[in-house]
């Protein structure tokens, strides 16, 4: 795919980072068996849903030509995907143990709920990669993007948007992500930090599954009980749900500004054409080049030094050496600087049909 060896090509300049974390640390050069591992290794992947389109569309095919790269194309990759449902990656981890991999990354559906499989996997003498989502459990490393930072960013995106509008009178609803990630805990952290004393948040949610027909019918909820006419704006913790809430808008010929994250292709149409104010821009291939460099050191008993500068705490793990991605707030105003410049999409591709007055205004090129 072209785009993801442009979006590679960049991402493996942008992790040349310091050390701080080591893989001994966290267990990460003990075994004899793994220090003796060369390229022909074996890595197993576990992505938590294909709902959110940038988890097939970008992580998988990155951190597996990644891997690839690392390994002279010698190792082996077993992927699945859970389809957000925790008890068959708890089950996918199991076949996992059972292929006998060298090292598992894995983005957890529900970070609590694996804790006894990174257990399993790690009694098997498999070392495990938390992947975006920080499982619990005796995790040997970890790489996602600043979680409170996004959250941060969005709530100060949604106040810019406001301008004016951004009182202590004006309402917001704010719509999170799943209980169940603990991304969604941080994103709503780091959101209230910028809202809370700015706006009153009129009604709040937590959206389960990430699921944005549960976005929409939340969205209508707000609407009936604080009133069309009243509400300023929305946070939308992603894209798929911002879709959801930017239905349920229209259909009450609601018109205010709506957040989201992910810089899906559905998006960057809605922020170009105004339904959508903004959204977060992670690049993926610096957090799956991070990724797929930890897998293939651990399973060849090599140090983490060189990769992580960060350290980190779960709720059962602490100093778990990790990689944090900065983000970007994505407008109308940068699109071309971001994933147009990054490979992510191409002029065309966002500038299709009914897009491309829009995009003439806006001036997106490339």
């Amino acid at each position: 795919m072209r785009r993801a060896a442009v979006a590679i090509a960049a991402g493996a300049m942008a992790i040349s980072l310091a050390a701080c974390g080591s893989a001994e640390e966290s267990g990460g050069s003990d075994s004899t068996a793994s220090a003796a591992k060369g390229d022909d290794i074996k890595v197993g992947l576990l992505l938590p849903e294909n709902q959110t389109a940038r988890y097939e569309k970008f992580d998988r095919p990155l951190i597996e030509q990644k891997i690839k790269e690392l390994t002279n194309d010698k190792a082996t990759i077993d992927y699945n995907n859970a389809k957000q449902d925790a008890n068959l990656q708890a089950q996918q981890v199991d076949t996992m143990i059972t292929n006998k991999v060298d090292v598992l990354i894995l983005d957890a559906v529900d970070a609590k709920a694996i804790k006894n499989s990174v257990q399993k996997a790690v009694d098997a003498g498999i070392k495990v990669v938390a992947y975006d989502r920080l499982a619990e459990g005796p995790i040997s490393a970890y790489t996602s993007f600043d979680n409170v930072a996004v959250g941060k960013t969005q709530g100060e995106a949604l106040l810019k948007a406001l301008g004016d509008k951004a009182t202590k009178d004006s309402k917001v609803v704010m719509i999170n992500g799943s209980v169940t990630d603990p991304n969604a805990a941080m994103f709503k952290e780091g959101a209230h930090s910028a809202l809370d004393g700015k706006v009153t948040i009129a009604k709040e949610y937590d959206t389960k599954e990430w699921k944005p027909e549960n976005a929409n019918s939340e969205m209508e909820a707000a609407i009936s009980a604080v009133g069309k006419k009243n509400i300023a704006g929305v946070y939308s913790a992603n894209d798929g749900m911002a879709g959801g809430i930017i239905t349920a808008l229209k259909a009450a010929g609601i018109n205010v500004p709506v957040t989201g994250q992910d810089a899906e292709l559905a998006a960057v149409q809605r922020i170009v054409t105004g339904e959508q104010y903004m959204s977060v821009y992670k690049p993926y291939a610096p957090e799956a080049t991070a990724a797929a460099e930890m897998a293939v050191a651990l399973a060849q008993g090599k140090s983490l030094d060189s990769i992580a500068k960060d350290k980190v705490d779960s709720g059962s793990a602490k100093g778990i050496p990790a990689v944090l991605v900065p983000v970007t707030s994505l407008t109308k105003d940068n699109i071309n600087d971001t994933v147009i410049k990054d490979g992510v999409y191409t002029a065309d591709e966002i500038c299709t049909g009914k897009y491309k007055a829009a995009c003439d205004k806006a001036g997106v090129t490339g």
